[in-house]
């Protein structure tokens, strides 16, 4: 049963055009994954369909009594009121018959929120999206809108989670970054590409499958435009034969291929290895301790960071692997042991919470500072591989246009000012990277290309991070906080999963859980050669040595009938694949009939280039039959 239905929604901030006549539909118990980079309206069509948002142009339908809940990714809370209280006040028209107290002391506290009496204007970012989490799950909703909800989620939060969305039975969109999540809950991808939605009905491992088989019909379908524009402009040259309204119609095709853009490739960060020379001596830490009051969050820590260590470190919220991660970058001071920085160490320290506001986690980036200003005070010039970059070419590569960078921070999305923070971070040339959650708010575009940056990175990368799949893709090694220590373990996330669950096993309990990785016609040659006297010229004698008497040239039987007819076929021809383009518009949403009429309509191209190829041929034997006659 279908629930919900926008029908050619578009949205536009000033002159940027986010939505573009897009249509989506969501049935009854659906889930669907929301993906795309990062400024390009995901959160916008989120809001339009949880109806906080009006669209400029189209309509939402939703069926009767259907109740829907949205999570933001930085939701607000009075001030004055407890967590508690909080959950409390927004449960309280829904559901009168559930322990309201109780349930909402049992979900906070397995998002990790456990002083219900602390004011909400206490609270971090990461707990107001975990609060905010809270009071969603809650709501016996019909809909989940869930922009994000896997940020600032610690490892076991996120597996519980998801779980805890596979068995629900309402609906469900989501925008979020963590690939194995998406590729457990979603059964249906929709991918936002610059303003037209594509659905894939599939997980995230099989949308990479049919995006690939998209873009690579894109490009044929480029080739073969290019390939029939070559002998349309033959066509135009020549001079068909009178054709009336035909013939003008011709000529629309013709104008209307010339002016068709070719398929926009997506832009792509362009990370370039960017680090200085390393000595001798790295980073060692030495029996570090940490106290808060009577709590311990870690005691007598020591290790050395080898050239080239790939490390991550995990563990519940609050445990301190902030806390380490400033100690390394001198930020902090331990209660007990020592840092010892390598005279030639850079540091580069990506922070999960930019200092500033507790209630914006991006406020030390002035709003109203350029964006080419901000990377200007770190560096003018940064060297690479390929030589000097200057800070404006850098910024081309992140994806900020000439008109972006001279644009105020202000008007960034929350991913794109990450972004930008993260180019910041490697402009500073480090080869001591400390990445605090670098996948929070980052596109999966993004992502990829980081990790990819990272496979080329000459230093130490040290990595804090929630996201599985990017802790299986670059760290060689776990460390985990547990009960006031921190413990070594071999290999990426999967591998430390699994070897928990070995050790649960080994000791009856039944606490470890493991996750393997998701996995993640015949060219025709119509040269236009008369077969009958191909290979005759420059040869006036046949194999016989006797003078080789020429022919009088005709038409066949059937080249004649070609001729009288062939015309007519173009017409045809012409008239379908206009008539398949547009219900090719009228599909876009939808990916499989998409993928069907593009198959007819590269049949319908290919007979055509055929037909056109076969009139030319024609026209010159006619031509030749007129001469010699």
């Amino acid at each position: 049963m279908n629930i919900l239905t926008a029908e050619k929604i578009t949205k536009a901030y000033t002159e940027r055009k986010l939505l573009d006549g897009v249509s989506f539909s969501l049935q009854e118990g659906e889930k669907v994954g929301v993906i795309g980079i990062n400024g390009t309206g995901k959160s916008t069509l989120l809001k339009i369909l949880a109806g906080l948002e009006e669209p400029d142009e189209g309509e939402l339908v939703m069926a009767n009594h259907v109740v829907i809940r949205y999570l933001p990714q930085n939701p607000v809370f009075t001030e004055g009121k407890s967590a508690l209280e909080s959950v409390l006040e927004h449960r309280a028209a829904h559901e009168e018959t559930w322990d309201r107290e109780g349930d909402a002391k049992t979900m906070l506290t397995r998002l990790g929120i456990t002083k219900f009496d602390q004011p909400v204007q206490e609270l971090s970012g990461g707990q107001r999206k975990r609060l905010a989490l809270a009071v969603v799950l809650l709501s016996g909703a019909d809909i989940l809108v869930l922009d994000e909800p896997t940020n600032h989620l610690d490892n076991e939060m996120a597996d519980w989670l998801e779980e805890f969305l596979k068995s629900w039975r309402g609906a469900l969109i989501m925008v979020t970054h963590d690939r194995y999540f998406l590729d457990s809950v979603s059964g249906r991808i929709v991918e936002l590409d610059k303003g037209k939605l594509y659905s894939y009905d599939t997980n995230y491992s099989g949308f990479l499958e049919l995006k690939a088989q998209r873009e690579e019909m894109a490009v044929a379908a480029e080739r073969k435009r290019q390939s029939i524009l070559r002998v349309e402009l033959e066509w135009m040259r020549r001079g068909a034969r009178a054709r009336s309204t035909k013939q003008k119609a011709h000529i629309q095709r013709y104008e209307a291929l010339r002016d068709q853009s070719a398929p926009v490739q997506d832009a792509q960060v362009e990370f370039h290895s960017i680090s200085s020379r390393m000595g001798r001596s790295t980073v060692e830490l030495q029996g570090l301790t940490k106290r808060y009051g009577e709590r311990t969050l870690f005691e007598d820590f020591s290790y050395i960071f080898l050239k080239g260590d790939r490390a991550g470190f995990i563990g519940p919220n609050g445990c301190g692997k902030t806390t380490l991660m400033k100690m390394i970058a001198g930020q902090l001071l331990p209660d007990a042991g020592r840092v010892e920085i390598g005279q030639t160490i850079r540091i580069g320290y990506y922070a999960q919470e930019i200092e500033g506001k507790a209630s914006d986690r991006i406020s030390s980036m002035d709003p109203g500072m350029r964006v080419i200003d901000y990377i200007r005070d770190t560096a003018e010039y940064v060297r690479t591989r390929e030589g000097l970059v200057s800070a404006s070419k850098m910024l081309e590569r992140f994806l900020f246009s000439s008109d972006m960078q001279y644009s105020p921070i202000g008007k960034l999305s929350g991913g794109e000012r990450r972004r930008l923070n993260l180019l910041r971070v490697l402009m500073e040339a480090p080869n001591v990277l400390i990445l605090d959650e670098p996948t929070n708010d980052l596109d999966i575009a993004t992502m990829t290309l980081l990790e990819d940056y990272l496979d080329r990175f000459d230093g130490i990368v040290i990595a804090v991070s929630h996201d599985r799949y990017f802790l299986d893709r670059i760290v060689r090694r776990i460390f985990a906080f547990e009960n006031g220590q921190i413990h070594q373990y071999e290999g990426g996330y999967t591998d430390y999963a699994m070897r928990k669950a070995w050790e649960a096993r080994e000791s009856g309990s039944q606490n470890g859980t493991g996750r393997s990785p998701g996995k993640c016609g015949p060219v025709q040659d119509f040269s236009g050669t008369d077969q009958r006297t191909a290979g005759t010229e420059g040869n006036p004698y046949q194999k016989n040595g006797k003078p080789r008497m020429q022919r009088k040239l005709k038409f066949t039987w059937q080249e004649q009938k070609d001729y009288e007819t062939i015309e007519e076929d173009i017409a045809r021809l012409e008239e379908r694949i206009a008539g398949l383009e547009g219900q090719m518009n009228e599909a876009a949403s939808d990916f499989v009939k998409l993928n069907a009429l593009a198959k007819e309509k590269e049949e319908a191209e290919a007979a055509l280039e055929e037909r056109m190829q076969r009139w030319m041929y024609l026209e010159e034997l006619a031509q030749k039959i007129a001469e010699q006659e």
